[in-house]
């Protein structure tokens, strides 16, 4: 069975995220609850107000610097109770930007500023606030979230790369026993892949749209023709830590959003393919798992520790994917100017994230519950002499000696195991010089190991 959460918080929830893996996936209520989105877009109408007071426009220029402090404190101060305030507005307006608009222009007559509300939301539609909220709390909810996790996996994975660079083990191909290659070197394949993957979703900018009703600033242009709103736009958004898409409709195009996604993906692919690699070792019993007092294997066979963490990894980075690849598939595609079928999917952004967070979580926990059973692994490489078949007939090839791979061939697929005196035999029996045949004789499957590279 899969972790439990402590306690009854959670019994009612539809989604496990929300319900039984609420301990794991709470700090991503920041970014993606009701609440954490109506306290991005109040963050982004009153950063975009301060912003027209900078340029300044003229109904702003009178604006005190103790009169822009009071307007900061809105969204700085925003609270639970202010959440529901905008939803109290919704249910009436029912139009959630509307609501935070009004919600603002409140704020600003019980702080005096009730000459200044009609410059809220000024020329601007519902996606400029929406194509700028969900990108920037996405963006840090990366950066304070899933960042620090793979970080920490990558850095474990480093240390078990290290740790088990000694341990030669037996490689197995198709599933079947192949040249031997070492516990550390296959961890650190997917370090490397990690890695590799993390780069690039760190270089890839998030976008944001904004641009007016159907992108074009029509409602800025016409009021005020002698300012450069495009310009204005991209540093606003600059200044929010965000690369503005240039040609727009009504909606951002997604395609930014894609990407990050698309990648996404494919790091919870390398987790997936991670787990059940760890899953495969353990069953073979390469590898050995610590005992956690209290923690129950099977309801009905006492014996068993089962690789849960890894199962729960996987079947949670599977649903990352699934939602992943409807996301990065649906966002980018909208009927002419805009339709509202992106809308209800935008709000779904932090479900994924939620699921890679639990995968992650049980990947690191996992793996931190690996041992080496180096009997096992000694063992099977001693039940494994043909793997270095591949070695003797290579040497052979290199003294053109006739027809190598079909001699090793014949011994080596008899259906009875082959053991080192008889391979020895077999070596005894070639027409090579003595030299050679010592050489031949000295390699094993222990130290047939090729280039195994030293961490860096």
């Amino acid at each position: 069975m899969d972790e439990q959460v402590p306690g009854t918080a959670g019994l009612l929830n539809i989604s496990p995220v929300d319900g039984r893996y609420r301990h794991l996936t709470e700090p991503l209520q920041a970014y993606f609850s009701e609440e954490a989105l109506i306290r991005y877009r109040v963050h982004v109408e009153i950063a975009y107000f301060l912003a027209l007071c900078q340029i300044p426009l003229p109904v702003l220029s009178t604006l005190t610097s103790d009169q822009l402090e009071q307007v900061k404190t809105i969204p700085a101060r925003f609270s639970t109770d202010d959440a529901r305030r905008v939803k109290a507005i919704e249910s009436s307006t029912r139009h959630d930007i509307k609501a935070v608009e009004y919600y603002i222009k409140e704020r600003f007559d019980q702080l005096g500023l009730s000459a200044s509300r009609e410059m809220v939301h000024f020329g601007l539609t519902s996606q400029d606030i929406n194509n700028t909220a969900v990108p920037l709390s996405l963006k840090e909810a990366m950066q304070d979230t899933v960042y620090p996790l793979f970080d920490q996996l990558a850095t474990l994975l480093e240390e078990l790369s290290e740790r088990w660079q000694g341990v030669i083990m037996l490689a197995h191909t198709h599933g079947q026993p192949a040249s031997p290659t070492s516990m550390g070197k296959e961890i650190k394949v997917f370090h490397e892949r990690l890695t590799i993957q993390l780069t690039h979703l760190r270089q890839l900018p998030y976008p944001a749209k904004f641009g007016g009703a159907s992108g074009n600033f029509n409602a800025h242009q016409v009021t005020y023709p002698h300012i450069d709103w495009v310009a204005f736009a991209n540093s606003f958004c600059e200044s929010l830590g965000l690369k503005r898409s240039q040609t727009t409709t009504q909606i951002d195009h997604y395609d930014g959003l894609a990407a990050i996604f698309d990648t996404l993906k494919r790091l919870c692919t390398i987790l997936i393919d991670l787990v059940r690699d760890g899953w495969m070792y353990i069953s073979m019993d390469y590898f050995k798992q610590q005992v956690v007092e209290g923690e129950v294997g099977s309801s009905a066979m006492p014996h068993k520790v089962n690789p849960i963490d890894f199962e729960n990894a996987e079947g949670n980075a599977g649903m990352a994917i699934a939602i992943l690849e409807h996301l990065s598939a649906k966002l980018p595609v909208s009927r002419l100017q805009r339709d509202l079928s992106d809308s209800t999917v935008l709000r779904n952004v932090g479900v994924p994230l939620a699921h890679l967070l639990i995968a992650l979580k049980a990947t690191i926990k996992g793996l931190r519950k690996l041992e080496i059973n180096r009997e096992v692994i000694h063992h099977d490489l001693e039940q494994n002499t043909a793997v270095v078949a591949e070695a003797i007939q290579s040497i052979l090839r290199s003294i053109s000696y006739p027809q190598p791979y079909e001699a090793l061939k014949s011994l080596t697929r008899t259906g009875s195991r082959l053991d080192m005196e008889e391979l020895h035999r077999f070596i005894d029996g070639l027409e090579v010089d003595e030299d050679l045949r010592k050489r031949m004789k000295a390699i094993t499957p222990f130290n047939y190991t090729g280039i195994i590279r030293k961490n860096r």
